[in-house]
């Protein structure tokens, strides 16, 4: 680094000054060597706090995380509701109160005395001057019934003894059926904790029931489903094409998490409590003998070489599309994340008009060219974002690269939706009710939703709800034991 000439013979200060030089030459190289390392912890925080639903597969419960930039979509939501009126919005469903057939008629008579003295209890009734109507519930309370079983003799002189009512054990006390599915309702639909469901239960009906007693009502249900889910399991794993998703999920002591694995088609889905690996995968029991068509996202346990017998693969094109958006704001000067999201959108959007108008198959003449788009868009990721060398397994990349090299490896498992319309190009199942045509509900993100139409969608559970009254459509939660 240093032009000096050389030190002199015998020159100690030339000698010190050299010294010194060099020290400070190695410091300067080490204080470098740290602002490197501090430029790239920066970076990497960075990065971790832009991360949202919008740019990965975080669920949208993170996004109000204080000082995450919440995804663009939300952004643009919350700018609207900003603008919007109170009260409310033009083509939203109405709800207003109005006459009808009362339940009940309460009558209500003159009371009191007459300024002529007289009581008004004896006057005459003239009929009904004005009617208010209210809509009540009535109050809620906790009845004891007891079930008395009557013995009779016969003629011939046998004696009989009445059978037990259905929803009645074998027990002196117990509680009721209607109490017990209460219950069942409010922590597996509801999601109330089951501390809370059972003040809720006493403060509600006034009858006193145990932590110990909410869990027993959700083992019952989960034994009286059982039946259903196996019936479930078999149909999923008997489909031609099927989503599969994961998500965590708080469950057992206080901080712990576990995975809920789901499978869906689009008139069932199932759930299995367990871990993110490929023996709860094998636990959940429909990938070993599943032989259509996965629809799932880039996680290496759905393309592990044990599933020897599915069809083949259809990369979720909701996470991609979300991780090509994560590539955009990590280099926001490139133009491949974006031409890969327009051909990817533009292919989906083709997907949904070849099927609506019963095509087998997306036209070659609208599907080539935005194939075509989307495989420059990869070539030139991969020649501008460069592989890290070493192993490829537990090399980290630079963010993007892992994506381009799945799109240019597996090509035919992310565009193979483009030649049959019965594979669905996202996993969107988890989050939407297509037992009444697609209303938009939160779905595998750890919580459960409801369509515009009443339906629901759930994220775990023991019980068995119907998606959407009168369809076919079932979303059954099971628990692992």
């Amino acid at each position: 680094m240093s032009d000096l000439p050389p030190p002199a013979p015998d020159c100690a200060s030339c000698a010190a000054r050299d010294a010194r030089i060099a020290a400070l030459e190695a410091k300067l190289r080490a204080q470098a060597e740290e602002a490197a390392e501090l430029r790239a912890r920066v970076a990497r925080l960075e990065r971790v706090q832009s991360r949202n639903s919008g740019n990965s597969s975080m669920p949208p419960s993170g996004d109000d995380v204080p000082g995450r930039k919440p995804p663009r979509k939300q952004r643009r939501a919350a700018e609207l509701a900003a603008r919007r009126k109170p009260g409310k919005q033009p083509g939203a469903p109405g709800s207003a109160m109005c006459w009808a057939e009362p339940d009940e008629t309460l009558d209500y008579y003159p009371e009191g005395a007459c300024a002529c003295g007289a009581d008004l209890s004896a006057a005459e009734d003239l009929g009904v001057a004005r009617s208010y109507q209210q809509t009540e519930i009535p109050e809620p309370s906790a009845r004891r019934i007891q079930h008395d079983l009557h013995a009779g003799r016969c003629g011939c002189g046998q004696e009989h003894v009445a059978g037990r009512p259905p929803g009645v054990p074998d027990s002196p006390v117990s509680i009721g059926p209607n109490l017990r599915a209460l219950a069942v309702y409010l922590v597996v639909f509801q999601h109330v904790p089951v501390e809370r469901c059972r003040d809720l239960i006493a403060d509600a009906t006034g009858a006193v029931v145990s932590a110990g007693f909410i869990h027993s009502c959700l083992r019952k249900a989960a034994e009286l489903a059982a039946d259903v889910v196996r019936l479930i399991r078999a149909l999923i794993t008997a489909a031609k094409v099927a989503g599969f998703d994961e998500t965590t999920l708080r469950a057992g002591p206080a901080g712990q998490k576990k995975y809920v694995l789901g499978a869906f088609t689009e008139q069932y889905s199932a759930f299995f409590l367990g871990a993110r690996s490929l023996e709860s995968f094998r636990d959940f029991g429909i990938l070993p003998s599943f032989r259509g068509v996965v629809v799932c996202d880039r996680y290496c346990n759905y393309f592990h070489a044990s599933w020897e017998h599915i069809a083949g693969h259809q990369a979720c094109l909701a996470h991609i599309l979300r991780d090509y958006e994560d590539a955009a704001e990590t280099y926001p000067g490139a133009i491949w994340p974006a031409q890969a999201q327009r051909a990817l959108r533009g292919l989906i959007k083709a997907w949904h008009a070849a099927r609506d108008a019963g095509l087998a198959a997306i036209p070659a003449e609208t599907a080539g060219p935005l194939a075509t788009e989307f495989r420059r868009a990869v070539t030139v990721g991969l020649s501008a974002v460069p592989r890290v060398p070493g192993p490829k397994h537990n090399t980290a990349q630079h963010p993007g690269r892992d994506l381009l090299e799945f799109c240019c490896d597996r090509e035919a498992d992310v565009l193979r939706f483009t030649g049959d319309t019965t594979i669905w190009p996202t996993n969107d199942l988890a989050s939407y009710c297509t037992s009444c045509g697609g209303c938009e509900v939160w779905g595998l993100a750890g919580r459960s939703g409801r369509c515009g139409a009443g339906g629901s969608s759930i994220a775990g559970g023991s019980d068995i709800f119907l998606r959407c009254p009168g369809a076919p459509g079932f979303a059954v939660g099971v628990a692992a034991a």
